[in-house]
């Protein structure tokens, strides 16, 4: 019965092992089907073979250690108590302590190669940053990626020896339950009242002298242990935030380093100590140790606390002054902040319309309209069914009509969400999104909406440089679900009139469902209907991981990316763009970015995804990132040199908003140099803060395409202003280049600080001081409608600052959208307001040769030629009949006489199309 019993043991355990592998077996097989489809199966098998090689070395010696271990205790037990007989034999108690060592093992082992994995892989291959830390001279990449894995050793090390007194604990207890302590019978003649049974006292001294022998192992092991982890310890005071700034203060250095190293020799001497004593049964002489570490660190605490307030506290700058130039030095390189290139801004007055002309590409690329509005009117104008979705609107730059132009640019995904729920629906007709919509930011209609450049479905594109032939969507960011392709079933592919047209997708994504991977994937995404369905066949093929986000990240997850993904037009395929980032929590005494733990971060990789083949790229942009070439070590053949990134898409490339709004952040005080300045924080910056719709807030970076000062041609740069702190005047512009060999460098330009200049807080408040412009705003906002103030820009042109700020209104109903209505140009005391941007710069600067502000394509007799559907017509007409009646309430004259053209010339192609039908 017994055999038996312990059988079924057995075989519950084997159950379990098997249970738990089929779904580690199932998600392996299936992933390394996808990731040889899309090429990184090295990858994939760089972590499953590190795994492997830690596992089976560890799993056998802890297992073996383990069994020893047990035996020993067992061999001890039966030695030196007496015990009486049980129904278990020996070989029955070492299968026993063989089944814990194993479930231990196996558990341990699990825990510790799903953990360790890629710390030991980043120890081995560790990459030099040939710069060293200022306290204990260790070569940075130490701390970047040797100190995490050799602290999470210590750890295991210290649960590891918790494990052992629990597993000994309960070893003995199973002992004395198969083969109890013998009992002897305890009557009159000794206590004068009946017999009873009770312990041995033999038998009790020899069990307190086995627990006292474990015991001094273990607290022998505990203290040797502890003294590596005051070693190690003494590492983390480059990350004190005890002192004025980030990183190993006075205090640490002078007094908690020493404590520490105070510590690290008494834990070996508590250890000598602690076995001496139990080995003696002297307990005064075994704790002695553990005491004295204990009053040391109380006089240490102590003593550090009296340093810092009596010592430090009263002559702080001089005291901490060496600890300062360490943080501001290392901050800056952790950030990247040293490559900034510092020029001076006159901010002068003295701007003409000589000047604009100069720079017509920079005022011609001055955005009037703004992403948020352009987002709403994408979706209700080219939305067209009520499946489709513009998730996100991005910027980037293109040739239009031989002009270098800024342009929004969105792609017109599927939200699953909306479609029916039925299987076949889901998973295998409507498989993708369809088209680009794109508009420059330039360029409003005479309604105020955006100029739609590339438009409908199938995309119309009115720009000869930029051509859409392959507009389907089947990697994107709201394609969630799985799909199958090359079935029986005909994929929609767009919507026409009252019909739809379907197709087959031709491109090379997919897994082929032959043989068992159709069971195989059935289960994976537990559909039985993929198993049965009669329209899939051995050609059909699955694709997975379709949400441009979980696949990089499944491919790389030891990078991070960025969360807004772009998209870019490249031989008239879609291709997304995503930044990642290569960071650390380790770099010693930079300053951490805001709240989080992150103070390093380089954008050291590029991604890129074939929105209709889903083919995935990492190209390594930063060779002198230490973290990215290791990661080039760890992972042979992950990262694709830039030099093979096709010039079409690299011409797209962005600095990233992400990592240059950290720089900014952190520039705002690690500009300064100076100890006693930045001690002081004398010279402290904040981001300048503008009104977006009627909230005040802290402006948005922000892409232009301008002629830089100095520069001889426009180019696409990302800027941010700055003013002192708790202050409104404008002191400093940071702008990252983003062109060709510019790529990523960083200009200041810090203006005079003699005399005041004007910053975006208070042109917004001039805006609201002026009488004209309040008035009608307010009596816009009266009227049913909803005023909203556009982002503020502001722009460099020669030695001047020009600010530029949409203002649109919005019906106070659910389906109307923004519409630009007037442009405020403000320039030194001035302030323009005017209908569009070159009325308002007229206005400063006299008349110019900026083109005029573009409307609806029209024929010489004034209507839209390019309008065939009556709908479209009539939904116009309606809409400039509106904006008639705005003018006409407004008393803007010059407006309504401009819309009433406009209704004619549409009321005439309404006339002219109805003749033709």
């Amino acid at each position: 019965m017994k055999k038996i019993r312990l059988l079924s043991f057995f075989g519950v355990f084997i159950v379990l092992i098997l249970i738990t592998s089929f779904g580690t077996v199932l998600s392996f097989v299936t992933d390394y089907l996808w990731f040889k489809e899309v090429g990184y199966t090295r990858v994939f098998l760089t972590k499953l073979l590190t795994q492997v090689q830690i596992a089976v070395p560890f799993f056998i010696v802890v297992s073996i250690f383990l069994y020893i271990y047990l035996r020993t205790i067992k061999k001890d037990y039966y030695k030196k108590v007496n015990v009486g007989t049980s129904g278990m034999n020996e070989k029955r108690v070492n299968q026993i302590a063989l089944l814990i060592s194993l479930v231990i093992s196996f558990f341990s082992t699990l825990a510790l190669s799903s953990n360790l994995w890629f710390e030991i892989l980043r120890f081995f291959n560790s990459t030099d940053f040939n710069v060293t830390d200022p306290i204990f001279k260790q070569d940075l990449s130490f701390y970047i990626f040797k100190l995490p894995f050799i602290t999470q050793i210590y750890s295991l090390l210290i649960m590891f020896i918790l494990l052992l007194a629990i597993v000994t604990l309960g070893f003995y207890f199973f002992l004395m339950g198969v083969r109890r302590p013998r009992l002897r019978e305890v009557g009159d003649e000794d206590f004068g009242y009946d017999h009873f049974r009770g312990f041995d006292k033999q038998n009790g001294k020899e069990l307190l002298q086995i627990a006292v022998r474990q015991l001094t192992v273990l607290g022998l092991l505990f203290f040797v242990i502890l003294s590596a982890g005051y070693f190690i310890k003494q590492y983390d005071l480059l990350y004190s935030p005890r002192g004025v700034a980030f990183g190993a203060s006075y205090t640490d250095v002078h007094v908690t380093l020493w404590v520490y190293r105070v510590m690290m020799v008494l834990s070996l001497v508590s250890a000598v100590l602690f076995f001496i004593g139990m080995k003696a049964k002297k307990m005064r002489l075994a704790f002695a140790g553990p005491v004295i570490m204990i009053i040391v660190s109380i006089v240490g605490n102590g003593a550090a606390l009296a340093v810092q307030n009596f010592i430090v506290a009263p002559d702080e700058i001089s005291k901490e002054s060496e600890y300062l130039k360490h943080n501001i030095k290392y901050t800056k390189m952790a950030y990247n902040l040293y490559g900034i290139e510092e020029k001076r801004f006159p901010a002068e007055l003295g701007l003409t319309k000589e000047d604009l002309d100069n720079n017509l590409e920079t005022v011609e690329n001055i955005r009037i309209n703004d992403y948020r509005p352009t987002k709403q009117f994408y979706n209700q104008r080219q939305g067209i069914r009520l499946y489709y979705h513009f998730n996100d609107v991005d910027v980037d730059r293109y040739m239009v009509n031989g002009k270098y132009t800024q342009v929004f640019l969105s792609v017109r995904e599927i939200d699953e969400t909306k479609l029916n729920e039925q299987w076949i629906n889901q998973h295998l007709k409507y498989t993708h999104g369809y088209g680009v919509t794109l508009s420059p930011v330039n360029t409003i209609t005479s309604t105020g909406q955006p100029k739609l450049l590339i438009e409908n479905i199938p995309p119309v594109s009115s720009v000869e440089e930029i051509q859409i032939d392959r507009p389907e969507i089947y990697f994107g960011e709201l394609t969630n679900n799985y799909i199958v392709i090359n079935t029986d079933e005909e994929e929609f592919d767009y919507p026409s009139g009252d019909s739809n047209v379907n197709t087959m997708y031709q491109g090379t994504a997919g897994i082929q469902l032959k043989g068992i991977n159709r069971l195989l994937f059935s289960i994976r995404e537990q559909s039985m209907k993929m198993l049965i369905a009669n329209n899939i066949h051995k050609e059909s093929r699955i694709i997975i991981n379709r949400n441009i986000h979980d696949r990089i990240k499944k491919i790389a997850p030891f990078i991070s990316f960025d969360k807004d993904p772009y998209i870019t037009i490249h031989d008239g395929k879609l291709y997304w763009i995503i930044d990642a980032y290569t960071v650390s929590s380790n770099y010693p005494y930079s300053e951490p970015y805001m709240d989080e733990r992150t103070n390093y971060i380089r954008n050291s990789v590029k991604v890129v995804v074939d929105a209709y083949n889903g083919d995935t790229t990492y190209y390594l942009m930063d060779e002198n990132d230490p973290v990215a070439m290791t990661l080039s070590k760890i992972f042979p053949g992950l990262f694709t040199p830039l030099s093979e990134m096709p010039e079409g898409i690299k011409a797209h490339l962005r600095y990233p908003q992400v990592l240059f709004d950290i720089q900014s952040y952190v520039y705002r005080i690690y500009h300064m140099t100076d100890i006693s300045v930045f001690y002081q924080g004398e010279d402290k910056w904040d981001i300048a803060n503008e009104k977006y719709e009627n909230t005040q807030g802290q402006m948005e970076s922000s892409y232009l395409i301008m002629k830089l000062p100095g520069e001889e041609k426009e180019e696409f740069i990302l800027s941010i202003p700055y003013t002192p702190k708790n202050k409104q005047n404008m002191t400093a512009l940071l702008v990252a280049r983003n062109d060709g060999e510019n790529y990523g460098k960083l200009i200041i330009y810090k203006l005079p600080k003699q005399k005041a200049v004007y910053g975006p807080e208070q042109i917004e408040s001039r805006i609201d001081q002026d009488t004209n412009i309040s008035k009608e705003l307010s009596l816009w906002g009266q009227k049913g409608s909803t005023i909203i103030r556009g982002n503020l820009l502001t722009i460099p042109i020669e030695n001047s600052l020009l600010y530029v700020e949409p203002i649109y209104l919005k019906a106070d109903n659910e389906n109307s959208l923004p519409e630009v209505k007037r442009v405020i140009v403000a320039y030194g005391d001035k302030i323009a307001y005017q209908p569009t941007l070159k009325e308002a710069l007229e206005e400063l600067f006299g008349k110019t040769t900026i083109a005029p502000p573009e409307g609806e394509d029209t024929t010489e007799d004034g209507y839209p030629q390019d309008i065939v559907n009556l709908n479209d017509l009539i939904y116009k007409a309606n809409e400039t009949y509106r904006n008639i009646e705005e003018s006409q309430r407004n008393g803007d004259w010059a407006a309504y006489g401009r819309y009433i053209k406009q209704l004619q010339s549409y009321l005439q192609r309404m006339e002219e199309l109805t003749t033709v039908e």
